[in-house]
């Protein structure tokens, strides 16, 4: 098992949900909106087709050679027309700042996220850094430079 530390950013409050796996078999652990203390009894509004960076309150220290990935949560999505705007965002294992997650309102109505709300999933990955060169030439496939759509309909 991999670990991941924690630790509560200055403006967090502590008592809000750690990440969590909600089930035995989930990929991902739940991340909470961890708002300062002077919003946390309004939360926020994501307004219909906006997009706002949501505070976690976490710092993480991810071992070198993993990532921790952010994505959606169905529910939101589908529910709601709430994801993430870079979705999957990665968080590298040398960053160790506060963890934010960029949220997009795809809806046509006004979203209110409050304070612990569970606003994204995090997946811990391993990497893999290629060696990266210039070539002359590159390998024949029956694909060759076909590009969107070229290999039938949607």
């Amino acid at each position: 098992m991999v670990e991941i530390k924690l630790s509560w950013s200055e403006a967090a409050d502590p008592s809000v949900a750690l990440p969590s796996y909600e089930t035995t078999g989930a990929a991902g652990a739940d991340l909470r909106a961890n708002f300062p203390s002077d919003q946390r009894q309004a939360g926020a509004v994501l307004a219909a087709g906006a997009r706002a960076l949501m505070p976690t309150g976490l710092q993480m220290e991810i071992p070198q050679g993993y990532e921790v990935q952010l994505r959606p949560r169905s529910g939101l999505a589908l529910k709601h027309g709430i994801t993430l705007l870079n979705a999957p965002g990665t968080i590298d294992s040398d960053y160790r700042g506060t963890v934010g997650v960029i949220l997009i309102n795809t809806s046509d109505q006004d979203f209110h996220i409050a304070h612990g709300d569970r606003i994204a999933q995090m997946v811990v990955a391993p990497v893999t850094q290629a060696g990266l060169a210039v070539s002359d030439a590159l390998s024949e496939t029956d694909r060759g430079a076909g590009g969107f759509g070229s290999t039938g309909q949607g």
